[in-house]
Formats: C-alpha cells, structure tokens, sequence
C-alpha cells in the first residue's frame, strides 16, 4: 500500500509536469497569434498611411484648380498623423510580442524572429460531446485530483490495515571471520493498543478520500463551463470573420470608391471620404481580430483537453 501511495504521488508530479507544459504551449500559441495580428496591422497601417497621402494629393489638386477648399488638405495631413502614431504604437507592440516570444521559447528578449506567414487552419466539426469526453479522459488538472484519489484511498487502505498486529520475521547469520557459524531468528510483533489515535488517523483517511472526491467533480464542472464557453467564444469568432469578410469589407470598399468617384466631381465633401477610408480600415482590422481571436480560443481548447487538435 505504501509503494502504492508513492506511485500515485508520482503520477501527480507527473500531472503537473504535463500541465505546465500545457500552460506554457498555450501562452506560445496565443502570443504567436497576438504577434500575427500585430504585424497584420502595421502592415495595414502602412497601406492607409499611403492611401491617406494619395488623398491629400487629389485634394491638393483640386484646391489648386479651384475646385475644393485647402481645409481638405490640412485634414488629409491631419488623418496622415494620426496614422503614423498608431503605426508607432503598433511597432511598439510588435516588438513587445516578438520578445515575449523569445522569453518564453528560453532565446535572448532581442533575438530576432521570423516574420508571421499565416496561422493554423482551423479544425471543421467540432463536437461539444466528444470534446466533453476527451476533456474527462486527457485534461491534465483533472489526471492529478484522479492520482490524488487513487493515493487517499491507499491511505485510506493503510489506515484500516493498521487496526491488525504487524510481524516481521528474520533470519540473521552470525559471521566469524569467513565462516557463518550460527544463526540467529527473528520475531517482531506490532500491536495496535492506541485505539484513540488509529480511529482518528481513519477518519482522517476518509474525509482526505472525499475532500479529493468533491475536488475532481468541482474541477470537472468548472473546467467543462470553460470548454464549452470557449467553443462558444470560436463560434462567435468565426460568424464574426464569414460577416467582415462576405459583407463588411466589400461593403466598405464599395462605399470608398463611390466616395472617391464623388468627391472627385463636386459631388461629395471630404470629410465623406474619410469616413468612408476609416470604414475600409474598421473593416479589415476586424477580419484580422476575428482571425486571430479564433486562434486563441483554439488554443484556450486545447489547453482544456490537454492535446492539439
């Protein structure tokens, strides 16, 4: 029983290793799609801060040929500047994640990392049921209340065995020089006489077999609440990308480009066009949240099941 103990107490370092491990591949997994999202956006920064300077120049034409107001400019400039503050502000995040990364992969905050091609696919069809199922048999948290039970009922075992007479018997032999010349035998007998102390160390065994009981079911609940909210949460994600990308961003574009059409006949002011500028880049920068939001909630699943899906 006590070889038992010990390697269900082994099984639970064994836990705790693998659920450390889990905990780190987790944060890799959603810095690396932080740090995707990031470069994503200054990429797009640098897009609308050359789209803002080619607006600029057709309102400066215009103001040239009469045909609009020099206030048109000043607020392409103005547009120019706020862009380039955020773009800093996105550089600085980009380089924020890039040394998070190193730290933890255990490289120098200052090693230099690839540029984020493209994120995992997503995997099709997933069950609630199934992914259930696999959360009770894989988790690792949940493994470790399982060896913490499997070891309190041994010691539990142990506690009762202990109401019985322990014997030990040994053979001794007696040596002179290089020859045995006797032998000598053995008798050892334990009796419990503290009846006291043997009944309380039982109930003791027995509320730590239960206090474990009640603390796997707790945790079998509440982590069962987190997959399911996650799943909810990688269904949002995903009807938020099929909307941005089916209908926001097409949309938004067609508006910039009648938008353009009008202000370049008199039609439409500029502060129309803008708007409708801003749009386009509302538009994608929620595409690539949406993107980067279904890698995180992946990795927040698979963190729950303990494997990669």
């Amino acid at each position: 029983l006590k070889r038992d103990i010990a390697s269900a107490e082994a099984d639970q370092a064994s836990g705790r290793a693998s659920d450390t491990w889990v905990e780190v591949a987790t944060r890799i997994k959603s810095l690396y799609a932080q740090y995707w999202l990031s470069s994503r956006s200054r990429q797009l920064a640098r897009e609308i801060i050359e789209l803002t300077r080619q607006l600029e120049k057709i309102a400066q034409i215009r103001y040239a040929s009469g045909l609009g107001a020099q206030q048109d400019a000043i607020r392409a400039q103005v547009e120019r500047s706020t862009m380039e503050t955020e773009l800093v502000a996105t550089e600085t995040e980009y380089r924020q994640l890039s040394a998070f990364i190193n730290a933890m992969l255990a490289r120098p905050g200052d090693a230099r990392l690839a540029e984020p091609v493209s994120l995992r696919p997503l995997p099709s069809g997933l069950d609630p049921g199934n992914l259930n199922e696999r959360l009770v048999a894989r988790n690792p948290q949940l493994g470790i209340e399982t060896a913490r039970i499997d070891g309190a009922e041994k010691s539990r075992d142990l506690a009762y065995r202990n109401r019985y007479p322990d014997f030990i018997v040994g053979a001794v032999p007696m040596q002179v020089q290089d020859r045995v010349e006797s032998w000598g035998v053995m008798l050892e007998m334990n009796i419990p006489l503290q009846q006291g102390t043997r009944r309380s160390l039982e109930r003791e065994a027995e509320r730590l077999l239960e206090a474990a009981g009640a603390r796997k079911e707790a945790l079998t609940h509440r982590l069962g609440g987190e997959l399911n909210a996650a799943l909810a949460n990688l269904d949002a994600a995903r009807t938020t990308e099929q909307i941005a990308s089916t209908r926001l961003l097409p949309q938004a574009e067609l508006t910039f480009k009648s938008a353009l059409a009008g202000y370049e006949n008199g039609k439409v002011d500029f502060a129309t066009l803008l708007d409708a500028q801003r749009q386009i880049r509302n538009a994608r920068l929620a595409l690539l949240r949406a993107q980067a939001s279904q890698q995180i909630r992946l990795a927040e699943i698979e963190r729950l099941l303990g494997e990669d899906l």
